[in-house]
Order: C-alpha cells, then structure tokens, then sequence
C-alpha cells in the first residue's frame, strides 16, 4: 500500500469517526495499522481505533489498546483517560483510580 492509501485510508476513518459510524471507523484504522507500510504516524491510528472501540462499546478493545499505547508511551495523558474510562464502563472503578489520578498528574483536566 502506498503512502497515499494509507493517507487516504486514516482519513476515510476520521471521516466516519466524525459522523458517528464507530465500528466503521474502527475497521479502517485496524487494516491500516495491518498493512501500514510505514510505522511513523501510527500512534494517531491506534488513538483513533481505541477512541472508536470505546465510542462502540468494545470496551475491552479500548482498553487493551490503551494499555498498549501507555506501554509505549506512559506520559499520553488521554491515553491513561481512555483507559480510566474503559475500565469505569466495565464497573471496574478501583482499577480505573490509578489512571485517572496519572492523567490528573499528567495535566488532564478532569
């Protein structure tokens, strides 16, 4: 795929994130981040796909990517606020505290 595809196809998923078709969105951003030719620029794909799985209520989808894009990079305040949220929907609000007190520290105004 080339760059221009892969453009094409993010954009295709924002458009559709926007007007609310989620799980829509979230299968274009999950084969873009399967055939990404490129690794530079994914971390706004897999924000994408977690804000459209947890718009969706794939609530575990949202978290588990969370979870990866904290991993990779533990200061992404609304990725530990995505999380915090994910868990919360799940009933999980004592696992949910130590993220949402990271995003607080983090500068998220909650």
């Amino acid at each position: 795929m080339t760059e221009l595809d892969d453009y094409e196809r993010f954009r295709r998923a924002q458009f559709l994130f926007e007007q609310k078709l989620y799980r829509e969105a979230a299968v274009e951003a999950e084969t873009l981040l399967g055939t990404a030719d490129a690794v530079h620029g994914l971390a706004e794909v897999r924000l994408l796909l977690a804000r459209a799985y947890f718009h969706s209520a794939q609530l575990t989808r949202a978290e588990n990517m969370a979870r990866e894009m904290l991993a990779e990079r533990p200061e992404d305040s609304y990725a530990a606020v995505l999380l915090a949220r994910s868990l919360e929907r799940q009933g999980r609000d004592a696992e949910a505290a130590p993220y949402l007190e990271r995003a607080r520290v983090l500068g998220q105004d909650l």
